[in-house]
């Protein structure tokens, strides 16, 4: 059986995480409260602000930026967007 969190994106129950997704309390803390689906969304997103923004992960400010807009995401606060992007009509 798959284990379930309420999600803080969400704000309902849904599949967690299987493992946390990096080490550290901030790992814990997304892997006790953000559901798999979320945690699959921000990585889209985050994938979309670093190609659109041409952010390097060897940056220390990217990371930083990233982790706040990360802790927005989950939040349900204002989050940068990828300026660029369209999403697809179907």
């Amino acid at each position: 059986m798959s284990r379930t969190v309420f999600c803080k994106k969400y704000r309902k129950e849904m599949e967690g995480l299987e493992k946390p997704p990096f080490p550290g309390p901030k790992g814990q803390e997304i892997f006790d409260a953000v559901s798999k689906q979320a945690w699959q969304d921000w990585q889209a997103h985050q994938t979309m602000l670093i190609n659109e923004k041409h952010l390097s992960l060897v940056d220390p400010q990217a990371r930083k930026y990233l982790q706040g807009e990360m802790d927005k995401y989950f939040a349900g606060e204002d989050y940068d967007k990828a300026e660029g992007y369209v999403p697809p009509t179907d």
